[in-house]
């Protein structure tokens, strides 16, 4: 009788957990959210296509969560027909589908890109038999390379999540967060810091993780000025807000992890994920999606800066699948003006881009599987 109520007792605060974060399922867009109105736009540099080699020693993978074809236009028409994304001319398409289900969920998609293995939907790194598949991230690690994670959802989310923890459910925040500690990750950034602290089981993570060496740090003006060492940087209690509350975190984080990776003479991994264009496309909000691309291409120009400087580094741009079934029915590439309409408040099945920029990215042209993006970066970066 006591196991079955530690059981129930389990399962009802992950239900709990579980809610708390994720909100912006539910969440639906007034109707002046339909229509971006536009405004000024931000300068977009071309970069050089020549590089120092054909293997790249480091790579960035960016994953737009929710980024379909319509929400790259989107962006682009908000910015008056240029993103730093047209830099990465090497272009492709993944398709998403899950093991058991025709339209993916993010940790699925996620385990899928990170690990190069296709699982059931709510899979954090781990198999349709629930035992953990090895990631790139992981992989990184033992081959000596340092390794980063930057998100503007929870950290433990399902994204970020899959490339660092092993789960069998992805709502189990408490346990993934947990799983951070089994590793020797240099630099993780985003929200979360309740996962961290305020435990059922009473551990303090955070604590662990200096004990461990990490410098710990939970607001943007802390992170901006750390150049090196490890670093754990959890900036709010769940995920990080929308833009008007966060501000810069995502380009900023971006360029501190670049920062404290690009010291080791071996080469570096980094995952960045803009969590939120997926939440703009379950708002069904025009406004939100626009306001997330917009803030993802700047983080794909922080990035192009470091890399065509570099010359050894090779950028992926791609999603874990589109959300909303968005569609820009009118708009203005004069002032910016979107008009956005969706026909789902959830997950589609149709294809997603994926973008290359560096050494290597001839190999992401065509149409691929999902694990197959993967399966690339990995053979790239680690030869395998």
């Amino acid at each position: 009788m006591l196991q079955k109520l530690s059981v129930i007792i389990l399962i009802l605060g992950m239900g709990l957990n579980s809610l708390a974060q994720d909100t912006y399922l539910n969440a639906q867009a007034s109707n002046d959210e339909k229509i971006y109105s536009g405004g000024n736009s931000y300068e977009v540099k071309t970069y050089p296509q020549k590089f120092k080699s054909t293997k790249p020693k480091n790579v960035i993978f960016l994953i737009g969560d929710g980024m379909g074809v319509t929400q790259v236009f989107a962006g682009l028409s908000a910015n008056h027909g240029h993103l730093f994304l047209e830099n990465l001319r090497h272009i492709g398409f993944s398709k998403t589908q899950s093991a058991n289900n025709y339209i993916t969920d993010s940790a699925a998609g996620g385990t899928a890109l990170s690990a190069g293995v296709k699982t059931y939907n709510g899979a954090i790194a781990v198999d349709m038999d629930r035992k953990p598949v090895k990631t790139i991230l992981e992989k990184a690690e033992e081959n000596g390379l340092s390794t980063g994670l930057v998100s503007t959802s929870t950290i433990t989310h399902a994204t970020p999540a899959s490339f660092i923890a092993h789960q069998p459910d992805r709502n189990m925040y408490e346990q993934i967060a947990a799983d951070f500690l089994k590793t020797d990750i240099d630099v993780f950034i985003g929200g979360g810091r309740d996962n961290f602290m305020k435990r059922r089981d009473g551990r303090n993570l955070v604590e662990e993780l200096k004990q461990k060496g990490y410098q710990y740090a939970d607001n943007m003006e802390d992170i901006k000025n750390i150049q090196s060492g490890k670093l754990a940087g959890l900036v709010e209690d769940s995920d990080a807000g929308r833009m008007e509350h966060r501000k810069d975190m995502l380009p900023v984080s971006t360029q501190t992890a670049i920062d404290i990776l690009s010291k080791n003479e071996k080469g570096f991994f980094l995952m960045v994920e803009g969590s939120q264009i997926d939440w703009g496309g379950h708002a069904g909000s025009t406004v939100y999606i626009v306001e997330e691309m917009l803030d993802f291409d700047k983080v794909i120009g922080k990035v192009l800066d470091f890399a065509a400087k570099d010359g050894q580094t090779l950028i992926v741009v791609t999603a874990d699948h589109e959300t909303g079934g968005f569609a820009t029915v009118g708009g203005n590439m004069s002032t910016g003006m979107v008009k956005g309409a969706f026909t789902s408040g959830d997950h589609t099945a149709v294809m997603v881009p994926v973008f290359a920029y560096g050494p290597g990215a001839e190999e992401f042209i065509g149409i691929m599987e999902n694990t197959e993006v993967n399966q690339k970066m990995e053979k790239l970066l680690l030869g395998k």
